[in-house]
């Protein structure tokens, strides 16, 4: 019979079949099985293992989770080479995987990318950080913002230029890949490494190893949430270790402990400032050579537990809050086929506590005649001229090295001290300060409003602000970190600052119109004297709070006790107290 069936047809036979089907399985007839799904393999094998297992208990994946599924991020390299092709910026779950390569779209803050690089330890170059101001000028706003994590972040970067941007990165010898999104964020160190006095360790080959592994390493993209690894050398200026998901900490191990004597890693897990907690210590040791091995396993781990359901909860601090850190070791001692070493903590000698001023002006370091130089940066901004003054002073009175700190500032390395004030006169007449004054030293910024559409408030021109309203104002006589962050991603680390500003927007009058403004809070700290700051204001207008900020500082220096520091006067000053004594300032 020729000729396509009629829709009556088409019904009765799809009818007839169904019912031919139903009447097999009532008398007892096997139905046909699902096909089986295939067991993953490959290198997003665990990934996606972790997700299908929440998925099988009847939890729902994140959005980002099934996007990750449905195409990594790294694999997307062909359709962004496309869209900047078309001048196009990324949308839906394409915003998120792009920040794989390193680009944010960072709209509608700013209709533009954001790239965030990769420089393990903070250390590059003078000709790879002329580089990057080539960039910059070529493909952006002609300006770079070092961050706390010792990085460089490139901004307005158009829709057709960020592969561009990727591609003469990697000519220069840097890279993007992973610097966003659910990956291991740029690799910190001393600051100081190799060059330093009191050092214990050279994290340098530390950070490096780790980078390449990381970089190559498939399976190391496939994480939860974001992670973060910091290798802390001992040195004179601190790496902030103990603020992130693994602080290695140098220390020297002594004899009568069943191990090796001399300078071992100690472990610190778990540490997210953000959430109010920081790095713990595992009572495990691990020797430098093994550290690329420990952190990989320790990663492995995380993709395996990590949350996929809830975004808030996906950071190693709750796979460790859930299942404790010796049940979490056990299972990094299976990955690693071998007992991790433990000793305890009167093992280790007192590790000596980092100089909060040492990361500006000029120190001499372990090589005889040799000096740093620690530059001030206004909030971690420069301009591409203060990066090509700065490369050109390095290679022409340095050793050619560019060491970013996680204080938004960097250091100029290996000066001759028959050079040194020659490089000072430069550093100066680029506008630069290099004078390691208490609130250069210790204000922090993260990008705020202006380039970040998370942010309540400009934190950067906050920043400057208080800067400008407090010099000549009030002299502290010792360090007080200020730091502003715009908002609870903390990229700032408002609550390890004596004085942390979380951005909020303020309302003005009963319309619901608003203005850029702060929670206040005061008495953090990190290292020796880790603690989380306590909110002491709400809602302070930014107009308000450079004034606040003065009287808080005029407040310590009134009716502190001898030699008592900012934090801890206002963590012994009950909060309605301490109130009164400024508002009377």
């Amino acid at each position: 019979m020729g000729g396509d069936f009629s829709i009556d047809q088409k019904r009765y036979l799809e009818g007839f079949v169904s019912g031919a089907k139903a009447v097999q399985v009532t008398r007892g007839a096997v139905p046909p099985a699902a096909p089986a799904t295939a067991e993953p393999t490959g290198p997003d094998a665990a990934s996606l293992k972790a997700m299908a297992r929440f998925e099988a208990e009847g939890r729902k994946l994140s959005p980002e989770e099934k996007g990750k599924r449905e195409e990594l991020g790294l694999d997307s390299y062909d359709r962004m080479r496309a869209a900047a092709g078309a001048g196009a910026f990324p949308k839906g779950p394409d915003v998120f995987r792009w920040k794989f390569h390193g680009l944010f779209h960072v709209a509608p803050a700013q209709d533009s990318f954001m790239c965030r690089l990769r420089i393990p330890g903070g250390i590059l170059t003078h000709w790879q950080f002329r580089g990057v101001a080539d960039i910059a000028e070529a493909h952006g706003g002609g300006y770079s913002d070092v961050t706390t994590r010792a990085n460089l972040q490139i901004r307005e970067i158009p829709a057709t230029d960020g592969i561009a941007v990727l591609e003469k990165l990697v000519d220069l010898g840097l890279t993007a890949k992973g610097s966003g999104a659910d990956n291991i964020r740029n690799v910190t160190g001393t600051p100081t490494a190799g060059i330093d006095p009191r050092e214990l360790l050279d994290t340098r080959p530390l950070a490096k190893a780790w980078h390449h592994y990381i970089l190559n390493s498939r399976d190391m993209y496939g994480l939860p949430r974001k992670f973060n690894v910091a290798f802390d050398g001992a040195g004179v200026i601190g790496a902030l270790e103990d603020t992130n998901d693994i602080g290695f900490q140098a220390v020297e191990i002594v004899d009568g402990y069943g191990v090796a004597p001399g300078v071992w890693l100690r472990l610190a897990l778990g540490g997210i400032t953000g959430h109010k907690d920081f790095a713990r210590d595992t009572g495990v040791i691990v020797g430098p050579d093994e550290a690329t091995a420990v952190a990989a396993a320790i990663v492995r781990v995380f993709i395996d537990t990590g949350d996929r359901t809830d975004r808030k909860k996906a950071r190693l601090k709750y796979v460790l809050d859930s299942m404790g850190f010796d049940g979490f070791l056990a299972l990094v001692e299976k990955k690693l086929g071998r007992a991790l070493t433990r000793v305890p903590a009167e093992a280790a000698l007192p590790r000596a506590e980092p100089d909060r001023l040492a990361h500006l002006g000029v120190h001499p370091q372990k090589q005889a005649g040799l000096n740093y130089i620690g530059v001030g940066l206004p909030v971690g901004r420069m301009s591409v001229a203060h990066m090509r003054g700065l490369a050109d002073i390095a290679a022409r009175l340095g050793d050619g090295d560019i060491r970013l700190t996680v204080w938004q500032n960097l250091l100029v390395s290996g000066i001759p001290d028959a050079h040194v004030e020659e490089a000072r006169a430069a550093i100066v007449a680029l506008g630069l300060s290099c004078e390691a004054t208490p609130l250069q030293a210790g204000i922090v910024a993260c990008t705020g409003s202006r380039g970040c559409r998370f942010a309540g408030a400009d934190t950067k021109g906050t920043a400057r602000a208080i800067l400008e309203h407090c010099a000549g104002r009030v002299e502290p006589d010792g360090p007080v970190n200020i730091h502003v962050t715009g908002c609870h991603n903390s990229c700032a680390q408002h609550y390890i600052g004596d004085i942390g500003l979380i951005g909020a927007r303020v309302a003005i009058n009963d319309d619901g119109d608003t203005v850029d403004g702060y929670h206040l809070l005061v008495g953090g700290g990190f290292g020796a004297e880790a603690a989380i700051a306590r909110e002491l204001y709400r809602d302070v207008k930014a107009e308000d709070a450079p004034a606040l900020v003065e009287r808080l500082m005029k407040t310590w220096l009134s009716h502190r006790a001898p030699g008592e520091g900012f934090a801890a006067f206002t963590r012994r000053i009950e909060p309605d107290a301490l109130k009164a004594l400024a508002d009377a300032a």
